[in-house]
């Protein structure tokens, strides 16, 4: 029995054990294998090409919210001022009225009335139009210095609060976005595949056929090379696609719109062939969100995506698909 029943005790151990070791995860089985350089830059581009489109949108709602309260804070500093002269004609008419009764202005004239005099009657008739008449034409002033005014920063504060509303939006989802991109940029650090740049790199010297403002363009362009990508980047130590062209082409005397989007639809009048382009001129690909600077050596200067840096890309490796002379 005693034999039994050490044989009996011995058995849930057993059992345990063996439960334990189904329990423990099979090395190889359970652990995911490390992705490949060309593997996660692959994930990386679809990550960028996805956040293309909030980033610019993000930029679009930012200079919206800026150019609204811009114009929000002129209409605003505008009422104040002509609050102080609606506020001087308020006292002004509110003081003839006082000054009137407390003077007897008014009272005073009753006499005229009684003297049976036609003409004094008249005459007492006129000043009492001629005071109703002032303090209405004050009053009128007034009213119409205001209420103007008003309605037009009533207009602005209202567009100014939606910009702010759409630019909270999308601040929200740009940070999810960051973060996403953030844990994209630590894998590529652990493969060693990724490009901080250098802020402060003095780029390359253009030496291409441009001339004129395009040349102007390219040469700032090209002076930026190394220099790391960032969303919402405009220099001068790091820069976003948009961002990168509409500082060069305000370098050669162009003013362009921020985003990508609105730089297209600004010069979707002035589109070229892929076949016919020229240095300087601004190429897209992948839809409106991103977009280059042909430098007239079959090859496009640009700020590609997170984790990498402003460079030269080959034409046929950047694949345009649309583009504008300015």
């Amino acid at each position: 029995m005693e034999g039994v029943s050490g044989v009996r005790g011995r058995v849930p151990a057993v059992a345990g054990f063996t439960a334990f070791v189904l329990l423990l995860p099979i090395a190889g089985a359970a652990a995911d294998p490390k992705p490949t350089i060309p593997q996660a830059k692959a994930k990386l581009a679809k990550l960028n090409k996805q956040a293309d489109q909030l980033v610019e949108d993000y930029n679009a709602a930012n200079e919206k919210y800026k150019k609204s309260k811009k114009q929000y804070d002129l209409i605003n500093s505008s009422f104040k001022k002509q609050n102080v002269k609606v506020e001087t004609l308020r006292v002004g008419v509110v003081g003839l009225a006082v000054s009137s009764y407390q003077t007897g202005e008014v009272r005073g004239m009753s006499g005229m009335f009684g003297t049976g005099d036609p003409l004094t009657a008249l005459s007492g008739m006129a000043i009492l139009n001629q005071l109703a008449t002032s303090r209405q034409l004050r009053l009128e002033e007034y009213e119409g210095a205001i209420a103007g005014l008003k309605e037009q920063r009533d207009q602005r504060k209202t567009a100014f609060e939606d910009a702010t509303e759409v630019r909270t939006d999308l601040a929200a989802k740009k940070k999810k976005t960051d973060k996403m991109v953030d844990e994209q940029m630590k894998l590529l650090r652990e493969l060693g595949a990724f490009n901080p740049g250098n802020p402060q790199s003095t780029g390359q010297v253009y030496s291409g056929p441009a001339s004129g403002n395009a040349r102007a363009a390219l040469d700032f362009a090209f002076a930026q090379i190394g220099k790391p990508y960032q969303y919402g980047g405009t220099g001068p130590g790091a820069w976003d696609c948009s961002g990168l062209v509409q500082a060069s082409w305000r370098a050669g005397g162009v003013s362009l719109p921020r985003t990508s989007y609105e730089q297209w639809a600004w010069g979707k009048n002035r589109q070229v062939q892929i076949s016919d382009l020229q240095a300087g001129d601004l190429v897209w690909h992948s839809g409106f969100g991103h977009v280059g600077l042909y430098t007239g050596q079959g090859s496009v200067v640009h700020a590609p995506q997170t984790g990498d840096v402003v460079k030269i890309t080959p034409l046929a490796q950047y694949n345009p698909d649309k583009a504008v002379r300015p």
